[in-house]
């Protein structure tokens, strides 16, 4: 069985999507449209913007979520999946792949989102760091944050080998040391986002987000979506609303999605979109899966 994963946020890299665009004529009637829809040329910004300018959480989630969108707006007819997952951001576009959202009103609620995040990272000094380890003991890593002198909190279960913690500047430097001493961490990374995405410092994006997702149609998804709140797959319109909501201040359960979908059946992983870090997250929890990208 056949599941299609899409990135999140980091996978962004200069001149994205401009060989799509002046390949393939579907694409390029996308990308016109996006920048109708935003009011503003976000496709020069991905085919000529600077790393820089693609960092910025307001043109990074939108870019990320066009790539992917319209690279299987090019291939509809022979998109057949048995189920999706996104990571992240990449829920939403799992959500146009499977036509429980329309292209426009997804990149509308992805536009919303980002700069929510945006306002809400600049609220606070906070940041988000990569915990990596091959023995990672992630029950420590869950135990040292609850005892940062800070809200710092587990962000993303990406790999049995990578945890992703957000949190306080200050809470996070009060424990960053004690990972590799007692979680057998091999090291940590901090990571080059605007602030603590999915923790409790997202919860006034979340509830700015809320109004604008029940205020937008769902429609009855082609195959489940395996939702990052939850690990699990979904077709009920109302639940995925919900976990949509929540997936802003809630942890990313990417391993628990992926063994769920293998359990389920997934034995082929096509990462669509920029980049190839669902490729390599997939082949830490599971080696024995097959994984591809289209980009």
């Amino acid at each position: 069985m056949k599941a299609y994963v899409f990135p999140g946020q980091g996978s962004q890299f200069p001149g994205m999507g401009l060989s799509l665009y002046n390949d393939n004529v579907i694409a390029k009637h996308y990308f016109e449209l996006a920048d109708k829809i935003l009011d503003f040329s976000i496709s020069k910004v991905m085919f000529y913007g600077s790393e820089e300018d693609l960092k910025q959480t307001k043109i990074t989630q939108p870019a990320i979520f066009l790539h992917s969108t319209i690279l299987i707006e090019t291939i509809r007819e022979q998109f057949h999946p048995d189920m999706v997952a996104g990571h992240s951001l990449g829920e939403f576009s799992a959500l146009v792949a499977n036509k429980t959202l329309s292209f426009e009103d997804g990149l509308k609620l992805v536009y919303q989102r980002a700069m929510a995040m945006q306002q809400a990272c600049e609220l606070h000094n906070t940041t988000m760091v990569a915990v990596v380890g091959r023995n990672l003991l992630i029950n420590k890593v869950e135990e040292i944050c609850s005892q940062a002198t800070e809200c710092v909190v587990v962000a993303n279960y990406n790999a049995p080998s990578q945890i992703v913690i957000s949190g306080s500047v200050k809470g996070i430097d009060s424990i960053i040391d004690r990972f590799t001493d007692e979680a057998n961490a091999k090291h940590t990374v901090r990571l080059n986002v605007g602030g603590a995405f999915h923790s409790p410092f997202m919860e006034t994006a979340r509830t700015r987000l809320a109004k604008a997702i029940e205020d937008t149609p769902f429609s009855q998804p082609i195959c489940p979506i395996y939702q990052n709140c939850t690990g699990k797959a979904s077709t009920d319109i109302t639940l995925i609303k919900q976990n949509l909501i929540n997936q802003l201040t809630s942890p990313v359960l990417w391993t628990q999605s992926v063994s769920n979908m293998i359990a389920d059946g997934a034995d082929q992983f096509i990462e669509v979109g920029p980049g190839k870090v669902l490729q390599g997250l997939v082949q830490k929890i599971d080696a024995d899966v097959y994984t591809e990208g289209i980009v």
